[in-house]
């Protein structure tokens, strides 16, 4: 803005900060029909956003759980939490963008704060003791027909 206010070319410029002419011509031309004004930046043209009330809004829908939203089980995945933005706000959000939103405000990856209540600690320790090592794979051992074997005459 000082730039034009003293009256130097737009080449000049251009040549100043490195940039193209068209780019110190658009500038001008926003200087001179709107002031200051017209020269602040209008944010980042890639990442739409939401209103608070619309941030509100989803809060509220998340809420309600992904059943409500058609989902067959209780998981929020950022895929769905972004398909649900699109629906209610025709907003398009990626993947990314969505973690970002959620993280500006507020949200974190969560794990269920309690246990299932079908949970039975005493099984599960039985289980482990006596079924899962009845239904891993064995280990191979180096031994007749092992891969780590050396052919007969070398050492």
């Amino acid at each position: 803005m000082e730039r034009f206010e003293v009256g130097q070319k737009n080449a000049e410029i251009a040549a100043a900060l490195r940039i193209d002419v068209r780019s110190v011509e658009r500038w001008r031309r926003a200087w001179r029909e709107q002031g200051e004004a017209g020269l602040l930046s209008k944010g980042s043209p890639g990442r739409p956003r939401l209103s608070e009330a619309q941030i509100a809004e989803l809060e509220r829908e998340l809420e309600r759980g992904p059943l409500a939203h058609g989902w067959v089980d209780q998981r929020w995945t950022l895929a769905r939490i972004k398909t649900v933005i699109g629906r209610l706000f025709h907003v398009p959000y990626t993947v990314e963008g969505t973690w970002r939103l959620l993280k500006r405000h507020g949200w974190s990856w969560q794990q269920p704060a309690r246990r299932a209540i079908e949970r039975d600690d005493d099984a599960v320790e039985v289980w482990k003791k006596e079924t899962w090592p009845r239904v891993r794979a064995p280990r191979r051992s180096a031994g007749p027909g092992s891969s780590s074997r050396t052919r007969p005459g070398n050492p």
